[in-house]
């Protein structure tokens, strides 16, 4: 009997959401910043994603870019951010959180889920970092885990699609295996087919520039941070010595001249 497929797209803006609506999706996740593999959207966004379509909208949860080990104010982020998404009648959130050990922190993944509430909770990406992935998937499955996106480990779904077939037979229908990862027209069938998963999730995006010829000119991000998992932080010594130097500055600066 053939089963039918729920095809998920990845989106980061309102249009976006008409293209994937356009394109056939049942479903779409909607974060911000995907150049940087998804952050939480801005509320913003997220309610005006749900007044412009009927689709289930599923909302990432990520405060930050680089790996998946949080401190306590970033987890704090995490939930408030997510208590208002479901306010806001989001049908599912999508987060990853590890220990550092690159382990599942089922802990904070309950929490999530608590937060979750009727909606999906759905462990992202994250969960291709850990070492052993069934004994992963049976701690998500204890802690109330609606779904799992995975590549099997590798960088692509089809490269992993032995792990993702041994996670669909392990989960034995407790818990939803969705395939991601490099999913395109070309190699979908072939996934659905070696994986068994009947979920598939789809980034289709490309490269796109607003029309604004200097926009190129003001270069806002920090390549090397894209590199390794690494993400951006204040360094306390330099703010504070950027901040005393210009109250010096000032201090000693003749009055400018009044127009």
């Amino acid at each position: 009997m053939n089963l039918p497929v729920i095809v998920e797209v990845c989106i980061g803006s309102l249009a976006d959401l008409e293209a994937a609506r356009a394109a056939g999706a049942d479903r779409v996740e909607l974060c911000g910043a995907l150049e940087l593999g998804g952050l939480t959207p801005s509320l913003g966004l997220v309610e005006l994603a749900l007044a412009a379509s009927t689709l289930p909208v599923v909302a990432m949860v990520r405060p930050r870019a680089g790996g998946f080990c949080y401190d306590r104010a970033e987890f704090q982020v995490m939930l408030r951010d997510a208590e208002r998404m479901i306010d806001l009648g989001v049908s599912g959130l999508a987060f990853g959180v590890l220990d550092r050990h690159s382990r599942i922190d089922a802990s904070r993944s309950r929490e999530l889920v608590a937060v979750a509430g009727q909606a999906a909770a759905v462990f992202h990406r994250a969960f291709d970092i850990v070492a052993d992935q069934q004994a992963a998937l049976e701690e998500l499955v204890d802690v109330g885990v609606t779904r799992v996106l995975s590549s099997g480990g590798r960088p692509s779904a089809l490269e992993g699609a032995g792990a993702l077939r041994r996670l669909v037979e392990h989960a034995q229908h407790r818990m939803e295996i969705m395939a991601g990862g490099g999913v395109t027209a070309d190699n979908v069938g072939h996934i659905l087919e070696l994986t068994g998963c009947r979920q598939v999730h789809i980034g289709a995006a490309a490269p796109r520039d607003d029309g604004a010829p200097s926009a190129a000119a003001l270069e806002l991000c920090d390549r090397r941070c894209l590199e390794g998992g690494r993400y951006r932080a204040v360094v306390p010594q330099a703010a504070a010595a950027a901040a005393r130097a210009a109250r010096v500055a000032a201090a000693g600066a003749p009055p400018a001249d009044r127009p």
